[in-house]
């Protein structure tokens, strides 16, 4: 059986990007091991950022779009921050997250607990599992309120 030929640094870049979107700080990360120097590395993510293949904006729209119905704002924003993105690149969908930001908490209360807590330490637990998941303070209380409610406006407070 022949041996697969080495891909070129581009080539495993290539292969990662078709995959799934990443970050040029991930995929530093991923592809240092195989790259000759720095240089050789740097010359490559710039022509695939060129050649748009390469793009931190279509990454934090791809990571917001798989994350966002099982995580909250702050879970989001952190693990932004992990690759090295840019605020200019975030500003705008974490502004959007922010105003789903309770639906998409209840939401994920419903489906892991379904029901009001019944006692305090089973509060605190339903509490911790969403501030885990990255919902702030605000948010978990009032999913925590309106836990239960069959019908919840858009404005209830």
């Amino acid at each position: 059986m022949a041996a697969r030929p080495q891909l070129s640094l581009r080539g495993r870049a290539l292969r990662l990007l078709s995959m799934r979107e990443h970050s040029r700080a991930e995929l530093t990360r991923k592809l240092a091991p195989h790259a000759e120097s720095e240089d050789q590395l740097r010359a490559v993510l710039d022509e695939l950022q060129r050649a748009g293949h390469l793009s931190d904006a279509r990454f934090v729209e791809s990571l917001v779009q798989r994350r966002a119905p099982r995580f909250g704002r702050l879970r989001i924003e952190r693990e932004l921050a992990e690759h090295h993105i840019d605020e200019t690149h975030q500003r705008g969908l974490l502004n959007e997250l922010a105003g789903g930001e309770r639906e998409r908490a209840l939401e994920v209360w419903r489906k892991r607990f379904g029901r009001p807590p019944q006692d305090l330490a089973e509060r605190g637990r339903q509490y911790r599992f969403l501030a885990q998941r990255g919902f702030d303070g605000d948010t978990v209380a009032w999913v925590l309120r309106h836990a239960g409610q069959a019908t919840l406006g858009a404005g209830d407070d």
